[in-house]
């Protein structure tokens, strides 16, 4: 089963239930300019992968869903007002197992202390999180948030 979402993907290492770092995937959503490869960027400066700016195919093996880019666009980014970026390799994933489903949304549309969303993909239950990407504090509360998945 394959899905290509319109979407930007981020891998993260994270501490799963044993105490080894493990890479994690966060599926950015959100329309054109919400700010998916911005936060995308600025997740990379602080560690992060990139998976796959723009569109995301996922795959699912098993009960694990793996997101990656399209061939044609492997380790390629769209930077607002410079262009398309190919970054260094050490910098991009070739795939990630998929955690979190991250929307873009700005920020007085985000509860200030949320239920704890859920939504199926390709049969696959991932959390949500919805995530205003211009705020200082994005990349920090993204991390936090995996973090909180990955040793749940």
């Amino acid at each position: 089963m394959t899905l290509l979402a319109h979407a930007t993907c981020i891998a993260l290492r994270s501490r799963g239930r044993s105490s080894v770092r493990t890479w994690r995937a966060a599926l950015l959503r959100g329309p054109s300019g919400a700010g998916k490869s911005d936060l995308a960027l600025r997740l990379i400066e602080a560690g992060a992968r990139l998976v796959a700016d723009d569109q995301t195919r996922i795959v699912r093996k098993g009960r694990v869903l793996f997101a990656a880019a399209p061939i044609a666009i492997a380790g390629l980014i769209e930077v607002r007002g410079i262009g398309i970026m190919k970054l260094a390799r050490s910098q991009w994933a070739s795939r990630a197992p998929l955690s979190l489903l991250v929307d873009l949304v700005p920020a007085d549309r985000i509860e200030r202390l949320p239920e704890l969303a859920e939504e199926a993909v390709l049969g696959v239950n991932l959390p949500v999180l919805a995530l205003a990407p211009f705020e200082i504090s994005a990349v920090a509360k993204l991390q936090l948030a995996l973090a909180q998945i990955s040793t749940a």
